[in-house]
């Protein structure tokens, strides 16, 4: 018992997902409600006490030092860190201040692009209407959306967005848009009357309004059955909350990278001391030789060159309307091998367009300019124009999108609406009933007064008695007439009637069976959401390029596989998988289906995550679109998630790694190319350097198993690794796409890095290096000159900067693809051997770096040994072209 005043009994109230199955008066009793007072202020003070604020909770925004920290999770930047400590134990300090530099530098561009992108779209935030029309105490009250308990009696009207769930106890003319939750491109016509099935998708549950909706149309009113996250959105929410992203290709091949790395380069740097030490090396020095070998081996520029190739990609993306928020999603569209993508408003206009006008045993694609006044299309034409309730300002038309496009359709043939109705005044109307499923609108006209009717064929045809054709009136064939109907229905139209009828005089009593009876069929309009201009050409180019896309939808299965059909998605013999058939398989039977599946409709939440789980089970990388609530969790889930920027909710964009600033497919695919084209640049970098550093190890390697002295002194070994690793490096960020990129499959998310013939080539590369500079270091010791050790030195750097020259293509030679096609690399490559030239001649630095000036005769040796390794990556391209070699 509750003591103290007030004293209430409150009555629990259950989540019941039934709720579309109870009657207005068994909802009412169930939540201790009354519709026409109902609650007191004190029940709704202790409601909301026990089921708290009508919120959705949101997830904290990550603060900048968050994000700066991110930054350091990863091996390779561990290793570097790692590195960069020890090189100042031992004295080494300007080298682990460079390490450092390297490191904090990518470590800032990082997190800048990410709290920029956290910045442009809001954190998750709470979904509420900001002002709900309830009734308390008997009377009509304005509350915050936050204060709307369950058992509320709520109003709503045009405008209003939907403060909770509600079960409607009264709907006139009542329509609601929910296409941000359930992907539903048409707005939603509301119901009161109870549904006998309790499996019905939320689209199809008429009687409920849910959270967040926007009412377009006519008035209602509910009791709230649902708040926070027990509502359909909440229920999103939490489901988002609790699903895990997944890692982009490129980050699990790193990071796989990063531990081989550390443990190859480990034991070669144990073997390279003791071997040093066996042949009467001093300890610090072959301490510190293996220290800068580590040093060497570890491509430090390889987090750089990583992140300014995404955050240069990440800004061509942002000209190309797609912002990125986090710069691995950048990389892993060049991975993607599906693209589950939203219809509406992404493969679509988001906007509805007359398309079919079918009148007098005709079809057309467009509507005639005003003719004949006897002629179907002429009636067809004014009844569009005059039978609609667009409103017109400054902003442009607003009203029910469907009214919209036939506004638009009738006015893009010359019948304006105001001029006519000079002539044409509207003196009465029925509006439209979701029981009759027709709308009238009267007008005066001469001495007499014209009827205007529109609704569904099956609700119209049996009113009507004759139709107009190009000879005039005759009898209606209403069984040909119907079948015209659902063959453009069967094609995803949704299909409107138009009928007319002339009256002496006004009705004294205007309803339906006075007005909407013994009328004259005009014909029907067929409409639909068209593809984008630009789509079916970036279907092609996703197909061509080996990626496979899959319309993903809440709407009908007809309309869905009309569209996708017409966008080269699915050919005619595919057919739609629904939400109530994946309901009924297993998960194996899913990894099978999604495999030959390329059009779903009417899915839930749960269900768009089953298919992004069961295409990964099945290897592929998924990139997921959407912008409703309802996409959430599946494009946090999926490889990357991409949201529209335009017309998706805030909880859609936060769970995205991309947002598309126009809400266009293609976008994603230019986003593929970009991807596409980072990935080869990292490749190409990771090549060069991989094969650079191990000819550096090689030499240090094989020299004293021959017998000869260290070849390189660490000063040396970290002077190569930074300019050979860095500028050069950095310079493969700005190489142009290879020629075909999109006409080529995509590469294996499970693919080794150093698949397709790199570790081939890292292996023979490091070899002929290391024997170059060795031979370079036999010859010069041969001849008894002093300055043998900076001849070695030499010929590394110069081999790795032809080096560089030679892999920016993977297969074309570099006189077919033009030395001066990537300036940047040009200009990094002339600067890398002036500076090597510097040390060499510059008499300050000779101390420093342990070199001696080199005779011309010498230095042009050093440059033609060096250039060999360029001709023989030449050869081996030659030979893959040729298809002596298969990698």
């Amino acid at each position: 018992m509750l003591h103290g005043p007030p004293l209430l009994i409150v009555i629990p109230v259950k989540s019941n997902p039934d709720w579309h199955t109870l009657s207005r008066p068994a909802a009412l009793a169930q939540l201790g409600s009354d519709e026409s007072t109902g609650l007191t202020s004190a029940e709704a003070v202790a409601l909301l006490e026990r089921h708290g604020p009508n919120l959705v909770a949101e997830r904290r925004r990550r603060s900048p030092i968050r994000i700066l920290l991110a930054q350091f999770q990863d091996v390779l930047i561990l290793i570097l860190l790692a590195a960069a400590i020890v090189s100042g134990i031992v004295g080494e300090p300007q080298d682990a201040i460079a390490i450092l530099v390297i490191v904090a530098l990518n470590a800032v561009v990082g997190a800048v692009q990410e709290y920029r992108a956290e910045g442009a779209v809001a954190a998750l935030r709470a979904m509420s209407a900001p002002v709900a029309h309830v009734m308390r105490d008997g009377r009509i009250a304005s509350v915050p959306g936050a204060a709307v308990v369950p058992g509320d009696i709520v109003e709503l009207e045009a405008g209003n967005i939907v403060p909770a769930d509600l079960r409607l106890l009264k709907a006139t003319e009542l329509r609601v848009d929910e296409s941000a939750l359930t992907g539903e491109s048409d707005v939603v016509e509301k119901s009161v009357e109870r549904l006998p099935s309790p499996d019905l998708p939320v689209p199809d549950r008429t009687n409920i309004a849910f959270k967040n909706s926007l009412v377009s149309h006519g008035r209602g009113r509910g009791v709230v059955i649902a708040t926070g996250v027990d509502t359909e959105v909440g229920r999103i929410a939490e489901l988002l909350q609790s699903e895990k992203g997944v890692r982009t290709p490129l980050q699990r091949r790193l990071a796989r990278f990063g531990r081989y790395l550390a443990m190859a380069t480990l034991a070669i740097c144990t073997f390279v001391f003791f071997a040093g030490l066996l042949q009467g090396q001093p300890v610090m020095l072959m301490l510190l030789t293996a220290i800068s070998l580590a040093v060497a081996a570890i491509p430090e520029a390889l987090p750089a060159v990583v992140t300014v190739s995404l955050a240069l990609g990440a800004r061509n993306l942002s000209r190309d309307n797609a912002l990125v928020r986090q710069l691995p999603a950048v990389e892993a569209l060049g991975s993607v091998t599906y693209i589950c993508a939203d219809k509406t408003g992404t493969l679509t206009r988001n906007r509805m367009a007359a398309e079919v006008f079918d009148a007098g045993n005709s079809r057309l694609g467009n509507l005639p300019e005003p003719g004949d006044a006897s002629t179907p299309w002429h009636e067809l034409a004014l009844a569009m124009a005059l039978n609609n309730d667009v409103a017109e300002g400054d902003a442009g038309m607003t009203g029910d999108p469907t009214e919209v496009a036939l506004f638009e359709a009738a006015r893009e043939a010359g019948y304006m609406r105001i001029e006519l109705e000079r002539e044409w005044p509207r003196i009465a109307e029925l509006p439209f009933d979701s029981e009759r499923k027709a709308m009238s609108t009267l007008h005066r006209h001469e001495d007499a007064v014209e009827v205007f009717v529109k609704g569904a064929p099956e609700s119209l045809l049996p009113r009507c008695e004759q139709t107009l054709n190009m000879s005039g009136t005759v009898p209606l064939q209403r069984d040909a007439a119907l079948a015209r109907a659902e063959h453009l229905a069967s094609q995803g139209y949704r299909v409107l009637a138009f009928a007319c009828r002339r009256l002496p005089d006004l009705p004294e009593v205007l309803d339906p069976e006075a007005v909407e009876s013994g009328l004259t069929f005009l014909g029907f309009v067929a409409l639909i959401d068209p593809p984008r201009d630009e789509v079916p050409q970036a279907i092609t180019e996703c197909l061509e390029a080996g990626i496979t896309p899959v319309m993903i939808t809440g709407d009908h299965p007809g309309t869905a596989q009309a569209i996708a059909r017409r966008l080269g998605i699915a050919s005619d013999d595919e057919h739609a998988v629904t939400g109530s058939e994946l309901a009924e398989l297993s998960d194996d039977e899913l990894a099978a289906t999604v495999s030959r599946t390329r059009v779903y409709a009417r899915v839930s939440p749960e269900q768009k995550i089953r298919i992004v789980k069961a295409l990964q089970t099945n290897g592929e990388l998924v990139a997921m679109t959407g912008d409703g609530v309802n996409d959430a969790p599946a494009l946090k889930r999926a490889g990357i998630g991409v949201a529209m920027g335009r017309r998706g909710t805030d909880v859609a964009r936060e769970a995205a790694a991309m947002v598309l600033l126009d809400d266009n497919f293609a976008t994603i695919v230019k986003a593929v190319r970009i991807g596409r084209r980072i990935f080869d640049n990292i490749r190409k970098f990771i090549k060069d350097t991989m094969s650079s550093n191990s000819g550096e190890i090689w030499t240090l390697f094989l020299a004293p198993l021959l017998g000869l002295p260290i070849p390189l002194l660490p000063i040396h070994i970290l002077w190569i690794n930074l300019v050979t690793d860095g500028l050069p490096g950095l310079a493969f960020t700005a190489e142009p796409a290879e020629p075909g990129i999109m006409r080529r499959p995509p590469r294996p998310p499970r693919e080794s890095i150093f698949a397709r013939g790199m570790w081939q080539h890292i292996v023979w590369v490091g070899l002929f290096v290391g024997a170059l500079s060795i031979a370079s270091q036999a010859w010069a010791i041969g001849r008894g000159v002093e300055y043998w050790q900076t001849v070695v030195f030499t010929v590394l750097t110069i081999s790795q900067l032809f080096h560089s020259l030679a892999v920016r293509s993977e297969a074309d030679s570099l006189l077919r693809i033009g030395i001066a096609t990537n300036p940047a690399m040009l200009g990094a490559v002339l600067l890398t051997v002036g500076l090597q030239l510097a040390v060499i001649y510059v008499p300050f630095l000779n101390p420093i770096f342990h070199t001696q000036p080199l005779p011309l005769a010498d230095l042009l040796v050093c440059f033609a040994l060096g250039s060999l390794v360029l001709f023989a990556v030449e050869l081996e391209k030659w030979l893959v072209r040729s298809g002596h070699i298969r990698y």
